[in-house]
């Protein structure tokens, strides 16, 4: 198996439209996350992006090969270490991170993530206990486009929240209902503990 460092760390994020394109030809459920996730929530693009993600279930990893057909994969593993993701191999939990760019010489254009489901359910990889519908995962935007739910992006970028996640949650927050921040509020007490944002959910 061939590791090492990923050749060039140049990105070049595809446009939405094209990443649409791209997943609408699989049966398989993905979803635009990140940054983009939270825009197509609110319906208004407010910043930059440097990358672009794109989460689809372990179980169906396989249908971002047939989708990004002739491409190069590149997965983190472990993670900060890239190396090719062979055609057909099935990579194992803690393997959820994969850049993606049509060819050798080209920028990185997609991110795929990887996430874990049992049955009819989401769990979270970082805590068995957070869990979500799937049928309920995500929303569909304007354009048609399937993309996180608001509440389960800010639940991971609570991790660890950088300057863009706090405009990403300053953004969305208005447009949760009481649901969605008491399922916040639980899952991000239960994965992280005390959090500055569980007080302003509460608000």
């Amino acid at each position: 198996m061939v590791t090492g460092q990923a050749p060039g760390q140049d990105w070049q994020p595809a446009p939405l439209g094209e990443v649409a394109a791209l997943f609408s030809k699989t049966a398989a459920p993905w979803w635009i996350a990140g940054g983009h996730a939270i825009e197509l929530a609110t319906g208004l693009s407010f910043r930059e992006h440097h990358d672009i993600d794109v989460l689809v279930l372990r179980r169906d990893q396989l249908a971002v090969q047939e989708v990004l057909a002739g491409w190069q994969w590149w997965a983190a593993d472990p993670p900060g270490n890239m190396r090719p993701w062979q055609p057909g191999e099935l990579l194992p939990v803690g393997v959820h991170d994969v850049w993606c760019r049509p060819t050798v010489s080209a920028p990185w254009r997609i991110q795929v993530m990887l996430d874990e489901a049992e049955g009819d359910e989401w769990v979270s990889r970082r805590d068995r206990h957070v869990r979500y519908s799937l049928a309920d995962l995500g929303a569909v935007s304007e354009a048609g486009i399937p993309y996180l739910r608001p509440e389960v992006q800010l639940y991971y970028k609570a991790k660890q929240p950088r300057p863009k996640d706090a405009v990403d949650f300053a953004a969305v927050l208005p447009l949760l209902d009481a649901r969605e921040r008491a399922w916040l509020v639980q899952s991000i007490g239960s994965t992280y503990g005390p959090h500055p944002w569980i007080e302003q959910l509460g608000e």
